[in-house]
């Protein structure tokens, strides 16, 4: 999976009530959430986002709350990824279980700003802010996250596998599991 967008920057420490305001929490429609995604932070995000659009963020991306709703709503807006150095941990599994990719690369917002082009290569584990020619490496994802996001997310994945008696799902956590996905990092 590749993307390529413009991007949206934030700092550190962007937590679910900055992404979502709990007071917009009566729905889980995407397109009703991303009409109030990041209006606290970033009031002109939704007029200034577009389809494709990538968004990156410093350490901590998504702390706070569980809340499900984070990510719907970005991805509800248009997002089709999101970069950060590092991930709150109910966060990062909230959006891939909702489809959305997600990408640990540290640094990746350094010098980045808002309006710049991003490409981010899952496979290859490249991150590449195209309008400033920086390359960063990027942590890969585990082979089952990368079902999951195929499937479209979570339920999409169980369900394909519930109708096909054949197979099994097989969800492991191996030994070396990247450390977004470390507790200590929350």
């Amino acid at each position: 999976m590749t993307f390529e967008g413009t991007a949206h920057v934030y700092g550190d420490n962007v937590d679910t009530d900055a992404i979502i305001p709990a007071r917009n929490l009566t729905s889980t429609d995407p397109d009703e959430l991303a009409k109030h995604a990041m209006e606290d932070l970033d009031p002109v995000f939704v007029s200034r986002v577009r389809p494709g659009d990538v968004m990156v963020g410093g350490r901590n991306f998504g702390s706070g709350s569980s809340r499900e709703h984070a990510p719907i709503a970005i991805k509800g807006a248009g997002i089709v990824c999101i970069v950060a150095t590092s991930f709150a941990r109910i966060f990062y599994r909230n959006a891939i279980n909702v489809g959305l990719p997600i990408v640990t690369c540290p640094g990746a917002a350094d010098g980045a700003e808002t309006g710049d082009t991003f490409r981010v290569d899952l496979e290859g584990g490249v991150v590449e802010n195209v309008t400033k020619g920086v390359r960063r490496s990027a942590s890969p994802l585990p082979p089952f996250m990368k079902e999951i996001l195929e499937a479209g997310g979570l339920m999409p994945w169980v369900a394909a596998r519930m109708g096909n008696a054949t197979a099994a799902p097989k969800v492991t956590v191996p030994a070396n599991e990247p450390p977004q996905a470390d507790w200590r990092l929350d």
